[in-house]
């Protein structure tokens, strides 16, 4: 799929997210927001770190499931609640999503909130993809 990131000139440089990215037409897939649960429903930890990985991991079985791959995300918003845990484990953070996704940056928000639905969620994602015709 040839993705078109979206920078405008003289802008500083987005890190770790793109300001925006253009695909061509294709599949889209919305994915509702996922916590750091395991298949069954299960937290494996109350801690921001590895649910973050849980939460992508099912992003990325969810997209799999629609015939999707990670680098046909083009915009995944975090709700967490949690901006200390999330200021101190971004390095950790980082490094999950190079080992799950790898260089591929799509249109990405952060949005600290009061709480989650589901207890002891301290972060839940939601993603869009396209997937090529």
């Amino acid at each position: 799929m040839s993705v078109q990131i979206l920078h405008p000139p003289g802008w500083l440089p987005a890190i770790g997210y793109a300001n925006g990215i253009s695909v061509p037409a294709g599949r889209i897939v919305f994915i509702a927001g996922q916590v750091g649960w395991d298949a069954n429903q299960k937290f494996q930890s109350a801690e921001l770190v590895p649910q973050f990985e849980q939460a992508l991991k099912n992003i990325l079985a969810i997209l799999a499931e629609g015939g999707g791959q990670p680098s046909h995300i083009c915009r995944l918003t975090a709700f967490c609640i949690d901006k200390p845990a999330y200021l101190t484990g971004r390095r950790e953070l980082g490094r999950i999503w190079k080992s799950l996704i790898g260089n591929h940056f799509p249109a990405m928000s952060m949005i600290f909130v009061a709480d989650l639905l589901d207890t002891p969620a301290k972060i839940e994602l939601e993603a869009t993809a396209v997937i090529p015709q």
